[in-house]
């Protein structure tokens, strides 16, 4: 599923939370990995500021032999990879390589050479999210570093679905992650209260109306829960119930489940092709606490381009 995975890297430690990721990612689905730096040139006024070349010569030669290092201790874990060094601004030059290579994941650090800062997600990292139209991984680096470099396992998995069979994208990528890890899966399922809107208090017989509709929701739930069980792994445990915020809900199940990676597909239910993730994942990648991997249920293509990306005439997946 995830054969191709690609990992930018800018050199800096923050950058670096992904590397048990990667091996624990690798070792699971059998991935070859790219590890890719890109050096970029400062700017001046939009323009790009001049640079001695000695000192882009030597800069050059240190980000290769970083990569080296770092390739060679991946390598000592037992992973197959390749690098590369290219040029050009970070986030643009990583979108276009993973296009180029038709990556099929790219892992991410939520922070790298900028250090962290208020910001849930860097802006490079964000950049790459929004635009790369791939599956993605997300691991914070503002929570505590595996020391061990193979020893990531995902003991606790959270699967958010909807009912849907886009959310449902993801279950290959889960039962594969049990399997090898052993994982612990949480299958959960927040059904949205009904909405009945009215500038006064509701009326008993709304009210009535509102809960009837609740109950109906959750046994089509219950029941499509019960069918989807049997074609998991065996432990799988569910968690059904009604909430106001189904998002919120799930942060929070996160929280109280002690969950150790967070998986579910770019879109759902009401998901559409005009934006490259639904309104769940984009929550998840703004404000999740937790690593977070968005399985990608659409082709770059057949994501719409946004305004600015027809204006810029760029082609998906650039």
């Amino acid at each position: 599923m995830f054969d191709r995975v690609l990992v930018p890297l800018d050199a800096s430690p923050l950058a670096e939370c992904v590397l048990p990721h990667v091996v624990a990612v690798a070792r699971t689905f059998d991935a070859q990995v790219t590890l890719l730096h890109v050096l970029e040139r400062g700017e001046t006024a939009g323009r790009a500021a001049p640079i001695d070349p000695l000192v882009w010569h030597i800069g050059k030669a240190e980000a290769r032999a970083y990569l080296d290092d770092v390739a060679a201790r991946l390598r000592e874990a037992g992973v197959r990879l390749e690098i590369e060094l290219l040029e050009g601004r970070a986030a643009r030059t990583v979108v276009e390589f993973a296009a180029s290579q038709d990556a099929s994941l790219v892992i991410l650090s939520s922070h790298g050479r900028s250090g962290l800062s208020g910001w849930n997600v860097s802006s490079v990292a964000q950049q790459i999210t929004l635009r790369v139209r791939r599956s993605v991984m997300i691991v914070r680096a503002y929570q505590p570093a595996v020391e061990e470099l193979g020893g990531m396992l995902y003991h606790r998995v959270l699967v958010p679905l909807d009912s849907s069979q886009r959310a449902e994208w993801v279950l290959p990528a889960v039962s594969t992650l049990a399997s090898v890890h052993g994982s612990h899966i949480v299958v959960a399922h927040a059904v949205p209260r009904p909405e009945l809107p009215s500038r006064e208090p509701l009326s008993p017989d709304d009210a009535h109306l509102a809960e009837q509709l609740d109950e109906r929701n959750r046994r089509e739930a219950a029941a499509y829960l019960e069918q989807l069980v049997q074609r998991l792994p065996p432990g799988v445990e569910t968690r059904l119930f009604s909430a106001d915020n189904v998002t919120v809900a799930l942060h929070d199940l996160v929280d109280r489940e002690q969950i150790d990676l967070v998986v579910l597909s770019a879109h759902g239910h009401s998901g559409a092709t005009r934006f490259p993730y639904g309104s769940r994942a984009a929550s998840f990648i703004a404000y999740g606490r937790t690593p977070l991997l968005i399985v990608q249920d659409l082709a770059p293509a057949d994501v719409e381009l946004t305004a600015a990306e027809v204006m810029a005439g760029e082609s998906p997946g650039h």
